[in-house]
Parts: C-alpha cells; structure tokens; sequence
C-alpha cells in the first residue's frame, strides 16, 4: 500500500481532502494530510516544504499529490524525498524561477468574475459539505508568494497531471494548454469541480489507485 501525501491549495486546509482521504484509508493506504503554514507571513518554500517533510516522517512509498496552489510545494517534495509518484490535481504548473504572483499573468490566466467564489470552486459539491467548507478556509499571508519557485528544473519523478472536466477555476482548456506547454504533455481528466476531493472523492480515489501500477 502506497503513502499519499495530499497538499492544499491556496487558502484550505487538510480537511479539504477529509473525503478522500477516508476513501484512501479505507483501501489500506497511508494518508499525510498537511496543513502549511499559510498564516505566517514569514513563511516561505522552505518553511512549507519543512512541514510536509516533517508530516511524513520516516514514511515511504510516496505518492504526492498538490492540489491547486499546492502545485507550487508538490514538485519541490516529491523531488526532496525521491516520490515514487507526482500528482498535480486542477493544480498550478510552475516554471524555475517563477514566483506564484507572477504565475497568473505569465500563463495568461483569466477569471471568469461572473461566477461566485462558490461557483467557482464548489460547483457539484454536496450543499452540506459547502456550507461546512468556510469555517475551514484561512487566511494566506506566507511569503512564497513573492518568491521564484526554487527548482532549476522538473523533478526526476513520475509525473501525471489531472484536470476536472467541470473546473470553472481553471477551465479545462485553460490547464490543457498549460500543462502542455509547461510539461509537453496532455493533462488526464476526471469528472468534477475545481474542489475535485469534495466533489468527487471515490472516483478521484479510484484513479489515483490506477496510477500506482503505473509507477511501479
């Protein structure tokens, strides 16, 4: 059984993948479900890094997965600790020396202000768990924003990209051309909403189950 170590976007927490990670769990597998240090306005890569690493502990059989902005911390983990898998899930692709600021323009990204925040990142989850979803919202303030991304290239780690077919956050032709730009490569796609654990968290359990016998 694999150790999935799930990493949250912009402004969430690990209770964002508290239904996949149920799923994950229930399969036999390991689950490191991190809360980075967001609301510290001094922390930067390396603070973020530090406590995913200090989550997994002696851990193996990694397979890492960032979700969102956590498309910017994943790469720098599963390079460090030599991932047996790297998961970028509707996620931000970055470029060496590229900061998170600088990311949305450089990729062209547009936001559609006609929807809603709930719109935007909620949409096909359960009313009950959007209601729930603020309390668990927090503040970003951590440095990394401002700060070019520090790998000098891609890791040397399996890589798959999965984008959701129903994303109003990032669309899907938007990621298509991104990921393919980015990496030179298509992006996988699954059912679901930009929130794709809260959305969908059997059937995106169950793909990442498929990608195991990949790695291998």
């Amino acid at each position: 059984m694999a150790t999935f170590v799930l990493i949250h976007g912009g402004g969430g927490s690990a209770w964002d993948f508290h239904l996949l990670e149920a799923e994950l769990t229930g399969r036999g597998h390991d689950v490191v479900a991190v809360n980075l240090p967001i609301e510290d306005e001094k922390a930067g890569f390396p603070e973020h890094v530090d406590a995913v690493v200090n989550a997994i502990g002696d851990r193996g059989d990694l397979v890492v997965l960032g979700h969102s902005y956590g498309g910017f911390t994943a790469p720098i983990v599963a390079g460090k600790l030599g991932a047996r898998l790297l998961v970028m899930l509707t996620a931000m692709i970055p470029k060496p020396g590229e900061s998170p600021g600088d990311w949305w323009g450089n990729t062209g990204f547009k936001s559609d202000d006609s929807l809603s925040e709930e719109e935007q990142f909620y949409n096909g989850v359960p009313a009950d768990i959007v209601a729930e979803a603020g309390s668990h919202a927090r503040n970003q303030v951590s440095a990394e924003w401002g700060q070019p991304w520090p790998l000098d290239k891609w890791p040397d780690v399996p890589t798959k990209v999965l984008i959701a077919r129903e994303d109003q956050f990032f669309p899907p032709e938007f990621q298509r051309r991104v990921v393919q730009e980015r990496l030179g490569f298509a992006p996988d796609e699954i059912e679901g909403s930009h929130s794709v654990p809260l959305s969908h968290p059997k059937l995106l359990a169950d793909r990442l189950e498929s990608y195991l016998s990949v790695s291998r």
